[in-house]
């Protein structure tokens, strides 16, 4: 485990290889899975004032689902997370014709219809973040689906930590990225 300001990240961001390869896996992982994806309490009130706006490029029976039963709940662990069709689609999944999933909130920010991308937990995907009083631990959530994902981030030589840049920036900020890319090159030299 690396300690680096206030987050304890797993070695496997720095030494594991992940880069999306949605052609192979076509977004299982907006489908897949006990629940939704985990938001927070800030998100659920950012996505309820652009939900509209979302609404506009997602199918009518994704719609009538939010609009019947919410586009949050909670989970077993009392955690909040987004709700799932019966087939377990996330209730934001829009399914292209080419059999690819992927998210009508992302689809919104990309058209610049909105400034929120998507949840944090699914920007940061693989990596996982858990909240403590002092800290937050992050960690590689490694799942079979994401097989092709690994062996194209082995193949490009991407780490998990450089394939979620992005999403660590929004989350943690230039500066501590930038400590964890000096970190990568500090161990990488031992």
């Amino acid at each position: 485990m690396i300690i680096h300001e206030d987050t304890l990240i797993s070695d496997e961001l720095l030494q594991e290889f992940f880069a999306c390869d949605v052609q192979k896996c076509k977004g299982a992982c907006c489908i897949e899975g006990d629940k939704g994806a985990p938001i927070s309490q800030e998100e659920v009130e950012i996505i309820e004032s652009i939900k509209e706006i979302v609404f506009e490029d997602l199918s009518q029976e994704h719609i009538d689902f939010i609009k019947e039963n919410g586009f949050y709940e909670k989970d077993d662990d009392g955690e909040l997370v987004t709700t799932c069709l019966d087939d377990g689609k996330c209730c934001f999944v829009i399914e292209q014709p080419n059999g690819i999933l992927n998210c009508g909130i992302e689809n919104a920010f990309y058209k610049n219809k909105i400034d929120f991308i998507k949840p944090i937990s699914c920007h940061l995907y693989p990596v996982r973040i858990r909240e403590f009083d002092t800290y937050s631990a992050l960690n590689y959530h490694q799942w079979y689906l994401c097989g092709d994902a690994c062996n194209k981030g082995d193949r490009e030589q991407i780490k998990v930590y450089e394939f979620t840049k992005t999403a660590l920036i929004r989350r943690f900020g230039e500066d501590w990225y930038k400590g964890l890319v000096q970190i990568d090159k500090e161990l990488s030299k031992s």
